[in-house]
């Protein structure tokens, strides 16, 4: 799927589905926190989370007093919802309405977070350019918090297909010089009660 049907997809998904009963919805981001705590992510570092979407992962980071924060994310309707949500608050987020493998990062970050982006790429080829952008987005010695389905986790979500990980797995997926300073297994719980594992992994890139 090209960057523009990638868009009009993932509208369409927030057009038509209450953004707190998507099947990703978590009211509290706490693999995310704990991760980026372990890794030692401060307020000061300058902190990206691509697939952001409607995500509030941003409001907990902002109470935080993170003052550097940008927000990804192919559909500009899911990024619209936090900015609503957010009120006054949204002028203290760099908003970015791109598709992630077209993007150009104009930056470095101290920190990268992706929860369920990198487990749409199946093609060989997107990846590849995934990690082009990793290394290319990324100072030496950040932070890269990232989660995928686990192995045993769907192999479809919102009618795409996904790919599937172990911790093991995704490091070596990841390639490059990293260091795994943490792995989790989540037992996700839809909004209707389907329970969704995902494999989180917290690396350093040098």
């Amino acid at each position: 799927m090209a960057g523009d049907g990638r868009a009009r997809h993932w509208d369409g998904v927030y057009t038509r589905t209450d953004a707190t009963q998507v099947s990703w919805f978590e009211p509290d981001p706490v693999c995310s926190l704990e991760l980026l705590d372990i890794g030692g992510a401060n307020p000061d570092v300058g902190l990206i989370d691509v697939g952001a979407g409607a995500s509030r992962l941003v409001d907990v980071l902002l109470a935080r007093g993170f003052t550097d924060l940008t927000a990804l994310d192919v559909s500009d309707d899911g990024l619209a919802l936090s900015r609503q949500r957010l009120g006054a608050d949204a002028a203290r987020v760099r908003w970015v309405v791109a598709d992630l493998l077209d993007w150009v990062p104009d930056r470095r970050f101290g920190a990268w977070h992706d929860r369920a982006v990198f487990h749409f790429l199946t093609d060989p080829a997107d990846r590849a350019r995934y990690r082009e952008l990793v290394a290319a987005a990324l100072a030496p010695g950040a932070l890269m918090v990232i989660a995928t389905f686990a192995g045993d986790g769907p192999q479809q979500c919102s009618g795409l297909p996904t790919a599937r990980y172990s911790a093991a797995e995704l490091a070596a997926e990841l390639g490059g010089a990293l260091e795994v300073v943490a792995d989790r297994r989540e037992q996700h719980r839809t909004p209707w009660g389907a329970v969704q594992p995902f494999t989180w992994l917290a690396v350093r890139r040098w």
